[in-house]
Protein backbone atom coordinates (compact mmCIF):
# COMPACT_ATOMS: atom_id res chain seq x y z
CA UNK A 1 0.00 0.00 0.00
CA UNK A 2 2.89 2.34 0.81
CA UNK A 3 4.47 1.96 -2.62
CA UNK A 4 1.05 2.18 -4.29
CA UNK A 5 0.60 5.65 -2.79
CA UNK A 6 4.15 6.89 -3.32
CA UNK A 7 4.41 5.71 -6.93
CA UNK A 8 1.19 7.50 -7.89
CA UNK A 9 2.17 10.71 -6.11
CA UNK A 10 5.63 10.60 -7.63
CA UNK A 11 4.16 10.25 -11.12
CA UNK A 12 2.05 13.36 -10.57
CA UNK A 13 4.99 15.32 -9.20
CA UNK A 14 7.24 14.15 -12.03
CA UNK A 15 4.66 15.35 -14.54
CA UNK A 16 6.23 18.81 -14.20
CA UNK A 17 4.74 19.34 -10.75
CA UNK A 18 1.29 20.43 -11.91
CA UNK A 19 -0.04 19.09 -8.62
CA UNK A 20 1.60 20.88 -5.73
CA UNK A 21 2.06 19.66 -2.20
CA UNK A 22 -1.24 21.02 -0.83
CA UNK A 23 -3.65 19.31 -3.31
CA UNK A 24 -1.70 16.03 -3.15
CA UNK A 25 -1.84 16.09 0.66
CA UNK A 26 -5.57 16.87 0.64
CA UNK A 27 -6.33 14.15 -1.91
CA UNK A 28 -4.27 11.61 0.01
CA UNK A 29 -5.86 12.42 3.38
CA UNK A 30 -9.48 12.73 2.25
CA UNK A 31 -9.83 10.30 -0.67
CA UNK A 32 -6.88 7.99 -1.40
CA UNK A 33 -6.01 6.82 2.11
CA UNK A 34 -9.62 6.10 3.24
CA UNK A 35 -10.39 4.25 -0.01
CA UNK A 36 -7.24 2.14 0.23
CA UNK A 37 -7.88 1.29 3.87
CA UNK A 38 -11.47 0.23 3.15
CA UNK A 39 -10.37 -1.78 0.10
CA UNK A 40 -7.61 -3.67 1.88
CA UNK A 41 -9.78 -4.25 4.95
CA UNK A 42 -12.50 -5.68 2.70
CA UNK A 43 -10.04 -7.93 0.89
CA UNK A 44 -8.58 -9.11 4.20
CA UNK A 45 -12.05 -9.97 5.50
CA UNK A 46 -12.86 -11.81 2.26
CA UNK A 47 -9.59 -13.78 2.24
CA UNK A 48 -10.07 -14.82 5.87
CA UNK A 49 -12.98 -16.97 4.70
CA UNK A 50 -11.86 -17.67 1.09
CA UNK A 51 -8.17 -18.59 1.13
CA UNK A 52 -8.37 -20.23 -2.28
CA UNK A 53 -9.18 -16.88 -3.98
CA UNK A 54 -5.79 -15.27 -3.29
CA UNK A 55 -4.72 -14.90 -6.98
CA UNK A 56 -7.95 -13.04 -7.88
CA UNK A 57 -8.79 -11.53 -4.51
CA UNK A 58 -9.61 -8.07 -5.89
CA UNK A 59 -12.32 -9.09 -8.36
CA UNK A 60 -13.48 -12.10 -6.32
CA UNK A 61 -14.26 -9.88 -3.33
CA UNK A 62 -16.54 -7.62 -5.39
CA UNK A 63 -20.27 -8.43 -5.21
CA UNK A 64 -21.78 -9.59 -8.49
CA UNK A 65 -24.01 -6.52 -8.75
CA UNK A 66 -21.02 -4.13 -8.73
CA UNK A 67 -18.59 -6.27 -10.73
CA UNK A 68 -18.91 -4.56 -14.13
CA UNK A 69 -19.03 -0.98 -12.79
CA UNK A 70 -15.89 -1.68 -10.73
CA UNK A 71 -14.26 -3.37 -13.73
CA UNK A 72 -14.87 -0.31 -15.91
CA UNK A 73 -13.67 2.00 -13.13
CA UNK A 74 -10.48 -0.03 -12.70
CA UNK A 75 -9.79 0.12 -16.45
CA UNK A 76 -10.31 3.88 -16.52
CA UNK A 77 -8.07 4.29 -13.47
CA UNK A 78 -5.33 2.31 -15.20
CA UNK A 79 -5.63 4.56 -18.26
CA UNK A 80 -5.34 7.70 -16.12
CA UNK A 81 -2.35 6.29 -14.24
CA UNK A 82 -0.58 5.27 -17.45
CA UNK A 83 -1.23 8.69 -18.98
CA UNK A 84 0.37 10.37 -15.95
CA UNK A 85 3.45 8.17 -16.34
CA UNK A 86 3.62 8.83 -20.10
CA UNK A 87 3.35 12.61 -19.58
CA UNK A 88 6.02 12.49 -16.89
CA UNK A 89 8.26 10.56 -19.29
CA UNK A 90 7.85 13.31 -21.89
CA UNK A 91 8.74 15.92 -19.27
CA UNK A 92 11.83 14.07 -18.04
CA UNK A 93 13.12 13.49 -21.58
CA UNK A 94 12.55 17.13 -22.51
CA UNK A 95 14.44 18.33 -19.43
CA UNK A 96 17.28 15.86 -20.06
CA UNK A 97 17.50 17.14 -23.63
CA UNK A 98 17.66 20.71 -22.33
CA UNK A 99 20.80 19.82 -20.34
CA UNK A 100 22.42 17.90 -23.22
CA UNK A 101 21.77 14.52 -21.60
CA UNK A 102 19.49 13.06 -24.28
CA UNK A 103 19.49 13.05 -28.10
CA UNK A 104 17.56 15.76 -29.87
CA UNK A 105 13.82 15.16 -30.06
CA UNK A 106 10.96 17.34 -31.18
CA UNK A 107 9.06 18.59 -28.14
CA UNK A 108 5.61 19.99 -28.86
CA UNK A 109 3.72 22.05 -26.30
CA UNK A 110 0.53 20.02 -26.07
CA UNK A 111 -1.50 22.59 -24.14
CA UNK A 112 -0.87 26.27 -24.63
CA UNK A 113 -2.66 27.24 -21.42
CA UNK A 114 -0.44 24.95 -19.30
CA UNK A 115 3.17 26.04 -19.52
CA UNK A 116 5.67 23.24 -20.00
CA UNK A 117 3.38 20.29 -20.79
CA UNK A 118 4.96 18.64 -23.80
CA UNK A 119 4.39 15.83 -26.26
CA UNK A 120 7.31 14.03 -27.94
CA UNK A 121 6.33 11.88 -30.94
CA UNK A 122 9.54 9.80 -30.98
CA UNK A 123 9.28 8.86 -27.31
CA UNK A 124 5.61 8.04 -27.76
CA UNK A 125 6.50 5.51 -30.48
CA UNK A 126 9.31 4.05 -28.39
CA UNK A 127 6.97 3.59 -25.42
CA UNK A 128 4.40 1.91 -27.64
CA UNK A 129 6.95 -0.53 -29.10
CA UNK A 130 8.40 -1.39 -25.68
CA UNK A 131 4.94 -1.84 -24.15
CA UNK A 132 3.83 -4.19 -26.93
CA UNK A 133 7.10 -6.12 -26.77
CA UNK A 134 6.81 -6.61 -23.01
CA UNK A 135 3.13 -7.56 -23.22
CA UNK A 136 3.53 -10.14 -25.99
CA UNK A 137 6.93 -11.29 -24.72
CA UNK A 138 5.77 -12.15 -21.21
CA UNK A 139 2.30 -13.28 -22.15
CA UNK A 140 1.04 -13.09 -18.57
CA UNK A 141 0.49 -10.38 -15.98
CA UNK A 142 2.54 -12.07 -13.27
CA UNK A 143 5.91 -11.30 -14.85
CA UNK A 144 4.77 -7.79 -15.75
CA UNK A 145 3.95 -7.23 -12.07
CA UNK A 146 7.47 -8.31 -11.11
CA UNK A 147 8.98 -5.93 -13.66
CA UNK A 148 6.78 -3.08 -12.44
CA UNK A 149 7.66 -3.80 -8.82
CA UNK A 150 11.40 -3.72 -9.50
CA UNK A 151 11.01 -0.43 -11.39
CA UNK A 152 9.03 1.22 -8.58
CA UNK A 153 11.49 0.05 -5.91
CA UNK A 154 14.54 1.26 -7.83
CA UNK A 155 12.90 4.64 -8.53
CA UNK A 156 11.99 5.03 -4.85
CA UNK A 157 15.53 4.10 -3.79
CA UNK A 158 17.08 6.61 -6.21
CA UNK A 159 14.61 9.29 -5.07
CA UNK A 160 15.66 8.73 -1.46
CA UNK A 161 19.31 9.31 -2.36
CA UNK A 162 18.40 12.45 -4.30
CA UNK A 163 16.34 13.67 -1.33
CA UNK A 164 19.53 13.38 0.72
CA UNK A 165 21.12 15.98 -1.57
CA UNK A 166 18.03 18.20 -1.43
CA UNK A 167 18.02 18.18 2.39
CA UNK A 168 21.68 19.14 2.57
CA UNK A 169 22.14 21.45 -0.44
CA UNK A 170 18.70 23.00 -1.03
CA UNK A 171 17.11 23.06 2.41
CA UNK A 172 20.52 23.74 4.04
CA UNK A 173 19.94 21.25 6.83
CA UNK A 174 22.82 19.58 8.60
CA UNK A 175 24.44 16.47 7.21
CA UNK A 176 23.34 14.54 10.31
CA UNK A 177 19.66 15.15 9.48
CA UNK A 178 20.21 14.07 5.88
CA UNK A 179 22.02 10.89 6.89
CA UNK A 180 19.32 10.09 9.47
CA UNK A 181 16.67 10.42 6.75
CA UNK A 182 18.67 8.10 4.51
CA UNK A 183 19.13 5.49 7.23
CA UNK A 184 15.44 5.43 8.15
CA UNK A 185 13.84 5.38 4.71
CA UNK A 186 16.75 3.82 2.86
CA UNK A 187 16.82 0.78 5.15
CA UNK A 188 13.10 0.18 4.55
CA UNK A 189 13.55 0.40 0.79
CA UNK A 190 16.61 -1.87 0.88
CA UNK A 191 14.52 -4.52 2.64
CA UNK A 192 11.82 -4.27 -0.01
CA UNK A 193 14.41 -4.33 -2.80
CA UNK A 194 16.25 -7.33 -1.38
CA UNK A 195 13.00 -9.27 -1.08
CA UNK A 196 12.33 -8.60 -4.77
CA UNK A 197 15.76 -9.73 -5.97
CA UNK A 198 14.54 -13.30 -6.43
CA UNK A 199 12.00 -11.97 -8.94
CA UNK A 200 14.71 -10.61 -11.27
CA UNK A 201 15.11 -13.84 -13.32
CA UNK A 202 11.34 -14.13 -13.89
CA UNK A 203 10.59 -10.66 -15.23
CA UNK A 204 12.45 -8.19 -13.05
CA UNK A 205 15.39 -8.07 -15.46
CA UNK A 206 13.44 -6.05 -18.05
CA UNK A 207 13.50 -2.63 -16.28
CA UNK A 208 17.16 -3.19 -15.35
CA UNK A 209 18.13 -3.84 -18.98
CA UNK A 210 16.06 -0.92 -20.29
CA UNK A 211 17.39 1.52 -17.69
CA UNK A 212 20.97 0.42 -18.41
CA UNK A 213 20.42 0.94 -22.14
CA UNK A 214 18.99 4.43 -21.69
CA UNK A 215 21.75 5.30 -19.20
CA UNK A 216 24.39 4.40 -21.79
CA UNK A 217 22.65 6.53 -24.43
CA UNK A 218 22.36 9.50 -22.06
CA UNK A 219 25.97 9.25 -20.89
CA UNK A 220 27.33 8.93 -24.43
CA UNK A 221 25.27 11.89 -25.65
CA UNK A 222 26.37 14.10 -22.74
CA UNK A 223 30.00 13.01 -23.15
CA UNK A 224 30.03 13.69 -26.88
CA UNK A 225 28.25 17.03 -26.49
CA UNK A 226 30.78 18.22 -23.92
CA UNK A 227 33.70 17.12 -26.09
CA UNK A 228 32.22 18.97 -29.07
CA UNK A 229 31.64 22.10 -26.98
CA UNK A 230 35.21 22.10 -25.66
CA UNK A 231 36.47 21.69 -29.23
CA UNK A 232 34.47 24.77 -30.26
CA UNK A 233 35.80 26.71 -27.28
CA UNK A 234 39.38 25.77 -28.09
CA UNK A 235 39.07 26.63 -31.80
CA UNK A 236 37.00 29.81 -31.61
CA UNK A 237 38.33 32.91 -33.31
CA UNK A 238 39.81 35.54 -31.03
CA UNK A 239 38.61 39.13 -31.09
CA UNK A 240 42.04 40.23 -32.23
CA UNK A 241 41.69 38.06 -35.31
CA UNK A 242 38.30 39.61 -36.08
CA UNK A 243 39.53 43.17 -35.62
CA UNK A 244 42.43 42.65 -38.01
CA UNK A 245 39.99 41.88 -40.85
CA UNK A 246 38.53 45.39 -40.86
CA UNK A 247 34.87 46.49 -41.01
CA UNK A 248 34.20 44.46 -44.17
CA UNK A 249 35.73 41.32 -42.58
CA UNK A 250 37.75 40.88 -45.77
CA UNK A 251 34.66 39.77 -47.71
CA UNK A 252 31.87 41.18 -49.82
CA UNK A 253 28.91 42.29 -47.69
CA UNK A 254 25.59 41.73 -49.46
CA UNK A 255 22.11 42.97 -48.42
CA UNK A 256 20.34 40.84 -45.85
CA UNK A 257 20.70 39.47 -42.34
CA UNK A 258 22.67 36.35 -41.45
CA UNK A 259 21.72 34.46 -38.28
CA UNK A 260 24.56 32.16 -37.26
CA UNK A 261 23.63 29.57 -34.63
CA UNK A 262 26.39 28.57 -32.25
CA UNK A 263 26.76 27.05 -28.81
CA UNK A 264 29.36 29.65 -27.80
CA UNK A 265 28.20 32.54 -25.66
CA UNK A 266 31.40 34.48 -26.39
CA UNK A 267 33.83 34.70 -29.26
CA UNK A 268 33.35 33.89 -32.94
CA UNK A 269 32.80 30.21 -33.85
CA UNK A 270 35.19 28.50 -36.22
CA UNK A 271 32.28 27.55 -38.49
CA UNK A 272 31.87 31.23 -39.44
CA UNK A 273 35.46 31.59 -40.60
CA UNK A 274 35.21 28.21 -42.33
CA UNK A 275 32.19 29.50 -44.24
CA UNK A 276 33.97 32.72 -45.24
CA UNK A 277 37.03 30.79 -46.38
CA UNK A 278 34.99 28.79 -48.88
CA UNK A 279 32.51 31.53 -49.82
CA UNK A 280 34.01 35.02 -49.24
CA UNK A 281 30.68 36.86 -49.12
CA UNK A 282 28.15 37.36 -46.36
CA UNK A 283 25.27 39.54 -45.27
CA UNK A 284 25.62 43.14 -44.18
CA UNK A 285 24.23 42.40 -40.70
CA UNK A 286 25.48 39.32 -38.84
CA UNK A 287 23.87 38.03 -35.64
CA UNK A 288 25.38 35.16 -33.66
CA UNK A 289 22.46 33.36 -32.01
CA UNK A 290 23.19 31.20 -28.98
CA UNK A 291 20.41 29.12 -27.39
CA UNK A 292 21.15 28.37 -23.74
CA UNK A 293 19.33 26.49 -20.99
CA UNK A 294 19.59 28.12 -17.57
CA UNK A 295 19.07 26.51 -14.17
CA UNK A 296 15.56 27.85 -13.62
CA UNK A 297 12.23 26.21 -14.55
CA UNK A 298 11.10 28.96 -16.91
CA UNK A 299 12.44 32.25 -18.27
CA UNK A 300 9.91 35.08 -18.78
CA UNK A 301 9.57 36.11 -22.40
CA UNK A 302 10.60 39.68 -21.56
CA UNK A 303 13.93 38.42 -20.18
CA UNK A 304 14.63 35.74 -22.79
CA UNK A 305 16.70 37.77 -25.26
CA UNK A 306 20.13 39.07 -24.28
CA UNK A 307 21.57 41.36 -26.96
CA UNK A 308 25.18 42.46 -27.36
CA UNK A 309 27.73 43.69 -29.88
CA UNK A 310 30.88 42.08 -31.24
CA UNK A 311 33.65 44.45 -32.19
CA UNK A 312 33.24 48.09 -33.27
CA UNK A 313 29.93 49.48 -34.52
CA UNK A 314 31.08 49.59 -38.13
CA UNK A 315 31.42 45.77 -38.21
CA UNK A 316 27.64 45.27 -37.78
CA UNK A 317 28.23 42.12 -35.72
CA UNK A 318 25.76 41.36 -32.95
CA UNK A 319 25.16 38.58 -30.49
CA UNK A 320 21.78 37.29 -29.28
CA UNK A 321 21.64 34.82 -26.40
CA UNK A 322 18.22 33.17 -26.23
CA UNK A 323 17.71 31.82 -22.72
CA UNK A 324 15.27 29.01 -21.93
CA UNK A 325 14.39 27.33 -18.67
CA UNK A 326 14.54 23.57 -18.42
CA UNK A 327 10.72 23.46 -18.53
CA UNK A 328 10.43 25.72 -21.57
CA UNK A 329 9.84 24.22 -24.99
CA UNK A 330 12.53 25.02 -27.57
CA UNK A 331 10.82 26.77 -30.44
CA UNK A 332 11.39 30.01 -32.27
CA UNK A 333 8.11 31.74 -32.94
CA UNK A 334 7.13 32.77 -36.45
CA UNK A 335 8.01 36.37 -35.59
CA UNK A 336 11.45 35.57 -34.14
CA UNK A 337 13.18 37.63 -36.82
CA UNK A 338 10.94 40.61 -36.10
CA UNK A 339 11.52 40.41 -32.36
CA UNK A 340 15.24 40.10 -32.99
CA UNK A 341 15.25 43.25 -35.14
CA UNK A 342 13.31 45.17 -32.49
CA UNK A 343 15.68 43.94 -29.78
CA UNK A 344 18.79 44.95 -31.72
CA UNK A 345 17.27 48.37 -32.48
CA UNK A 346 16.53 48.83 -28.78
CA UNK A 347 20.10 47.84 -27.91
CA UNK A 348 21.51 50.37 -30.38
CA UNK A 349 19.38 53.12 -28.84
CA UNK A 350 20.27 52.14 -25.27
CA UNK A 351 23.93 52.07 -26.18
CA UNK A 352 23.69 55.52 -27.78
CA UNK A 353 21.86 56.93 -24.77
CA UNK A 354 24.53 55.57 -22.45
CA UNK A 355 22.01 53.45 -20.54
CA UNK A 356 23.85 51.08 -18.23
CA UNK A 357 21.04 49.75 -16.09
CA UNK A 358 20.92 46.28 -17.63
CA UNK A 359 24.24 46.47 -19.48
CA UNK A 360 27.52 44.97 -18.37
CA UNK A 361 30.86 44.72 -20.08
CA UNK A 362 31.95 41.42 -21.64
CA UNK A 363 34.79 40.29 -23.83
CA UNK A 364 32.71 40.92 -26.95
CA UNK A 365 31.13 44.16 -25.84
CA UNK A 366 28.12 45.17 -23.79
CA UNK A 367 25.13 42.90 -23.25
CA UNK A 368 21.62 44.03 -22.37
CA UNK A 369 18.22 42.55 -21.56
CA UNK A 370 16.50 45.06 -23.80
CA UNK A 371 12.89 43.87 -23.57
CA UNK A 372 12.65 45.12 -19.99
CA UNK A 373 13.14 48.68 -21.23
CA UNK A 374 10.10 50.92 -20.96
CA UNK A 375 10.61 52.14 -24.53
CA UNK A 376 10.85 48.69 -26.10
CA UNK A 377 8.76 48.41 -29.25
CA UNK A 378 8.51 52.18 -29.75
CA UNK A 379 11.87 52.76 -31.45
CA UNK A 380 10.67 51.74 -34.92
CA UNK A 381 7.45 52.29 -36.83
CA UNK A 382 5.78 48.93 -37.37
CA UNK A 383 3.25 48.12 -40.08
CA UNK A 384 1.80 44.64 -40.22
CA UNK A 385 0.37 42.72 -43.16
CA UNK A 386 -0.70 39.10 -43.36
CA UNK A 387 -0.58 36.73 -46.29
CA UNK A 388 0.95 37.11 -49.71
CA UNK A 389 0.61 40.42 -51.40
CA UNK A 390 -1.28 40.53 -54.68
CA UNK A 391 0.95 39.74 -57.59
CA UNK A 392 3.58 38.06 -55.46
CA UNK A 393 2.23 34.53 -55.80
CA UNK A 394 4.09 34.04 -59.05
CA UNK A 395 7.34 35.32 -57.55
CA UNK A 396 7.61 32.77 -54.77
CA UNK A 397 10.83 30.78 -54.51
CA UNK A 398 8.75 27.65 -55.02
CA UNK A 399 7.33 28.85 -58.34
CA UNK A 400 10.03 26.96 -60.22
CA UNK A 401 8.77 23.97 -62.17
CA UNK A 402 10.31 20.63 -62.97
CA UNK A 403 9.84 19.97 -66.67
CA UNK A 404 11.09 16.39 -66.60
CA UNK A 405 8.31 13.84 -66.24
CA UNK A 406 10.72 10.97 -65.63
CA UNK A 407 11.68 11.82 -62.06
CA UNK A 408 8.91 11.39 -59.46
CA UNK A 409 11.47 12.07 -56.72
CA UNK A 410 12.15 15.55 -58.08
CA UNK A 411 8.43 16.23 -58.32
CA UNK A 412 7.95 15.16 -54.72
CA UNK A 413 10.81 17.39 -53.57
CA UNK A 414 9.39 20.27 -55.60
CA UNK A 415 5.97 19.87 -53.96
CA UNK A 416 7.55 19.88 -50.49
CA UNK A 417 9.61 22.95 -51.39
CA UNK A 418 6.57 24.82 -52.73
CA UNK A 419 4.56 23.97 -49.62
CA UNK A 420 7.28 25.26 -47.30
CA UNK A 421 7.75 28.38 -49.42
CA UNK A 422 4.02 29.06 -49.25
CA UNK A 423 4.00 28.66 -45.45
CA UNK A 424 7.04 30.92 -45.17
CA UNK A 425 5.45 33.66 -47.26
CA UNK A 426 2.09 33.46 -45.48
CA UNK A 427 3.66 34.16 -42.12
CA UNK A 428 2.96 37.43 -40.41
CA UNK A 429 4.83 40.15 -42.24
CA UNK A 430 6.08 43.20 -40.39
CA UNK A 431 7.59 46.19 -42.10
CA UNK A 432 9.91 48.38 -40.06
CA UNK A 433 10.53 52.06 -40.71
CA UNK A 434 12.56 54.67 -38.86
CA UNK A 435 10.71 57.28 -36.85
CA UNK A 436 11.08 60.96 -37.59
CA UNK A 437 13.41 61.32 -34.64
CA UNK A 438 16.33 63.69 -34.43
CA UNK A 439 19.33 61.58 -33.48
CA UNK A 440 22.23 63.13 -31.65
CA UNK A 441 24.66 60.84 -33.41
CA UNK A 442 24.11 60.40 -37.17
CA UNK A 443 25.92 57.05 -36.97
CA UNK A 444 23.04 55.68 -34.87
CA UNK A 445 20.54 56.55 -37.60
CA UNK A 446 22.81 55.01 -40.21
CA UNK A 447 23.12 51.78 -38.20
CA UNK A 448 19.36 51.57 -37.66
CA UNK A 449 18.76 52.19 -41.36
CA UNK A 450 21.10 49.35 -42.29
CA UNK A 451 19.32 47.08 -39.82
CA UNK A 452 15.91 47.86 -41.33
CA UNK A 453 17.19 47.39 -44.88
CA UNK A 454 18.78 44.07 -43.94
CA UNK A 455 15.48 42.88 -42.49
CA UNK A 456 13.64 43.84 -45.67
CA UNK A 457 16.18 41.96 -47.79
CA UNK A 458 15.52 38.76 -45.83
CA UNK A 459 17.34 36.55 -43.36
CA UNK A 460 19.34 33.36 -43.73
CA UNK A 461 19.98 30.83 -40.95
CA UNK A 462 23.45 29.30 -40.76
CA UNK A 463 23.93 26.12 -38.71
CA UNK A 464 27.05 24.01 -38.39
CA UNK A 465 26.67 20.49 -39.78
CA UNK A 466 29.32 18.72 -37.74
CA UNK A 467 30.95 15.33 -38.24
CA UNK A 468 32.42 14.16 -34.94
CA UNK A 469 35.23 11.61 -35.01
CA UNK A 470 37.59 10.26 -32.37
CA UNK A 471 41.31 10.96 -32.62
CA UNK A 472 43.49 8.23 -34.03
CA UNK A 473 45.24 7.65 -30.67
CA UNK A 474 42.03 7.43 -28.64
CA UNK A 475 41.30 4.45 -26.42
CA UNK A 476 38.80 1.79 -27.40
CA UNK A 477 36.13 3.01 -24.97
CA UNK A 478 36.47 6.63 -26.11
CA UNK A 479 36.35 5.60 -29.76
CA UNK A 480 33.24 3.52 -29.08
CA UNK A 481 31.55 6.40 -27.24
CA UNK A 482 32.35 8.95 -29.95
CA UNK A 483 31.22 6.62 -32.75
CA UNK A 484 27.97 5.94 -30.91
CA UNK A 485 27.51 9.68 -30.36
CA UNK A 486 28.10 10.35 -34.06
CA UNK A 487 25.56 7.64 -34.94
CA UNK A 488 22.97 9.18 -32.63
CA UNK A 489 23.57 12.65 -34.09
CA UNK A 490 22.99 11.37 -37.63
CA UNK A 491 19.76 9.60 -36.72
CA UNK A 492 18.08 12.07 -34.36
CA UNK A 493 16.27 15.32 -35.05
CA UNK A 494 18.13 18.12 -36.75
CA UNK A 495 18.63 21.34 -34.74
CA UNK A 496 16.73 23.20 -37.46
CA UNK A 497 13.62 21.12 -36.75
CA UNK A 498 13.72 21.78 -33.03
CA UNK A 499 14.19 25.51 -33.58
CA UNK A 500 11.49 25.73 -36.26
CA UNK A 501 13.90 27.06 -38.88
CA UNK A 502 12.48 27.05 -42.44
CA UNK A 503 14.48 24.84 -44.78
CA UNK A 504 14.27 27.38 -47.61
CA UNK A 505 16.34 29.84 -45.54
CA UNK A 506 18.76 27.31 -44.03
CA UNK A 507 22.49 27.09 -44.78
CA UNK A 508 24.50 24.21 -43.32
CA UNK A 509 28.25 24.54 -42.91
CA UNK A 510 30.12 21.24 -42.74
CA UNK A 511 32.70 20.93 -39.97
CA UNK A 512 34.92 18.01 -38.94
CA UNK A 513 35.52 17.54 -35.22
CA UNK A 514 38.41 15.35 -34.07
CA UNK A 515 37.92 15.04 -30.31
Amino acid sequence: MFFCITSGSEAMFTDLGYYKQAPVTAAFSCIIYPCLILQYMGQAAFLSKNLSAVPISFYASIPDVFFWPVFVLAALSAIVASQAVISSTFSIVQQCHAFECFPRVKAIQSRRWINGQTYIPEINWVLMVISLAVTFGFGETGRIVYAYGIACLIVSFVTTWLTLLVINLVWHRSLIVAVAFLLIFGSIEVLFLSSYCMKIPIGGWVPIVLSSLFMVVMYVWHYGSRKKYFFDMHNKVSMRGVLTLGPSLGIVRVPGMGLIYTELASGVPASFTHFLTNLPAFYQVVVFVCVKTVLVPSVPHAERYLIGRIGPKSYRLYRCIVRYGYKDVYSHENDFENELVMSIAEFIQLEAEGCSGNVDGTADGRMAVVRTSGKFGTRLRVSESAGIEEGDSNNLPGALTVTSSKSPTLKKLQAMYEQESLELNTRRRIKFELLNTIYRDPLVKEELMELVEANRAGAAYVIGHSHVKAKWNSSFMKRFAINLYSFLRKNCRSPAVGLNIPQTCLIKVGMNYHV
